[in-house]
């Protein structure tokens, strides 16, 4: 017989052990990206590769972690000391940005019990834009791309492929530095999970994990039990691929049967030859993050959470995309339009409970150096969606971003830039019985030559409303040249000169009900 409270226990017990790494990661990081903006996720895997636990970090990247470790661990037998560092997109990771390390805790017989893991976006990993963040026409274009490899072997640095790498990235310090946080936080993580087995013993922890597993499973059945049977259909789209005006089409057949759904994106766009295609992982991220968010918090996420819901794409679509497709831009900005899609089916099943459509974008922007030798990225964020009984919030990340804003003055300090204006887009929300929220005014002036990419959504395919509620504001960006103002397209590539301002406005949520 289980013991919930027992259960609920080790869960909390678990991810107190994945947020503390967390905070390690972030307090060891050298680059704003990941000591200010928070840009990184941990997790704890069990001797299966199945999550165990993780902390509550960035949707897009906890949810692609499965499919890491299901291709990765067993190219390796992991021995103690040894780390794997990746940043495949083809084997379960998001983007070459996102650099991903594994380390295994082992017994004293030496067999492996638990993994643990973490998932950093790195401000550059070279490519032919700074901040490899570029509006690209080829995988190469975006940077190194790193199969499953061992960082350490038996605690020892892979020197010659670390040598490797940082020859190839702007600001190899800071990427040293983040890696090093990242190896850092392993290790706290693994003296953590070492006292909680010594303490209670591996053989109840893994009978409680089995439960626990159990547990999730039977509360996602539950949420999904509680709507209505049936098939519902919802398209949305992304604005374009960055060349032709054409939009991109994310369809969804969603069908609810008892306590399983089948989300089913065969029939969305073909896979392209711009950045916005995106890899199963993160459409599996994308679909497992929306139906969490039916479940609520307090609830444990792992291996259970998944088993009754199933996942169909098409290999060779936007959705899909196979190697060596360009993908920048598919784990920041088509998961996004997955969340809204997959939220524009549940709305008809369940119209009470649905939000509207929130900014939709997480409106990137990377900087670098002309002359100097720096890279900054971030993302902006938007309006929420208005909610049944509550408007939606100002200035926010949501959905698969859980990001923190960069502090102007970690801005200016760090960078030859200063940010003149930064506040809320004044009724830019949908109107509604319930408003979404506004967006964010940011203004940059550059001080130096800066190569500047935008890659940004929701600049023609507006944020829907719900229930009546109208839709929220498209986002806009300007450059201002002297007495010159160009407006810029959502996804882009250019040089800044001193004293060019870029203002960027992001996009408003969508209104829920009629006002």
């Amino acid at each position: 017989m289980r013991n919930i409270i027992e259960i609920e226990v080790f869960n909390k017990l678990f991810s107190s052990i994945a947020e503390e790494m967390g905070i390690v990661l972030k307090r060891s990081a050298f680059s704003s990206n990941i000591k200010e903006r928070c840009d990184f996720s941990c997790a704890i895997f069990d001797h299966k590769g199945e999550p165990a636990a993780q902390a509550a970090h960035i949707p897009v990247h906890l949810g692609a972690m499965p499919e890491t470790l299901k291709s990765t661990i067993n190219q390796f037998t992991l021995r103690p000391g040894d780390v794997i560092i990746t940043n495949d997109p083809f084997q379960g990771g998001s983007h070459l940005p996102d650099i991903t390390l594994i380390k295994g805790l082992h017994d004293d017989s030496g067999r492996i019990l638990f993994y643990l893991v973490n998932r950093a976006h790195h401000a550059d990993v070279g490519g032919r834009t700074p901040g490899s963040m570029g509006f690209s026409l080829s995988l190469a274009d975006e940077g190194i791309l790193i199969p499953p490899t061992l960082l350490y072997e038996k605690g020892r640095l892979n020197q010659n492929f670390f040598n490797g790498f940082l020859a190839t990235v702007r600001n190899p310090a800071e990427r040293q530095g983040d890696i090093r946080a990242q190896r850092a936080s392993l290790e706290r993580g693994s003296v953590r999970l070492s006292e909680l087995l010594k303490r209670y013993g591996a053989p109840h922890i893994f009978t409680i994990l089995d439960q626990l597993k159990n547990y999730a499973e039977e509360v996602m059945a539950d949420t999904l039990h509680q709507l209505p049977d049936g098939s519902y259909s919802f398209t949305d789209h992304l604005d374009n691929d960055g060349i032709s005006r054409r939009p991109l089409p994310i369809s969804l057949e969603l069908t609810i049967s008892g306590n399983r759904a089948v989300a089913d994106f065969r029939q969305s766009a073909a896979q392209i030859d711009t950045p916005l295609n995106t890899v199963r992982a993160v459409t599996i991220s994308a679909v497992m993050y929306a139906f969490q968010c039916l479940v609520g918090e307090g609830y444990p996420i792992n291996q259970g959470s998944y088993r009754p819901i199933s996942v169909k794409t098409r290999p060779g679509t936007i959705l899909d995309s196979q190697y060596p497709a360009p993908v920048a831009a598919g784990n920041v900005e088509t998961s996004q339009r997955i969340v809204d899609t997959l939220f524009g089916a549940l709305a008809q099943a369940a119209p009470k409970l649905i939000p509207a459509a929130s900014c939709g974008s997480m409106n990137n922007i990377a900087i670098g150096g002309v002359k100097e030798q720096f890279t900054y990225y971030e993302t902006i964020g938007g309006g929420m969606g208005g909610r049944p009984g509550k408007a939606g919030l100002d200035g926010i990340h949501t959905h698969m971003t859980n990001t923190m804003n960069t502090p102007v003055e970690a801005l200016e300090h760090s960078y030859p830039l200063q940010v003149t204006k930064y506040g809320l887009r004044q009724n830019s929300g949908g109107k509604g019985k319930f408003p979404g929220g506004n967006g964010i005014i940011r203004i940059y002036r550059f001080l130096k030559s800066s190569h500047v990419s935008l890659l940004m959504e929701r600049r023609s395919q507006v944020p829907y409303g719900v229930a009546g509620g109208e839709s929220g504001k498209n986002g806009e960006s300007w450059l201002l040249r002297g007495k010159k103002r160009k407006k810029l397209p959502g996804k882009i590539n250019f040089q800044a000169e001193a004293d060019d301002r870029l203002i960027i406005k992001t996009p408003g949520g969508g209104g829920w009900g009629k006002e």
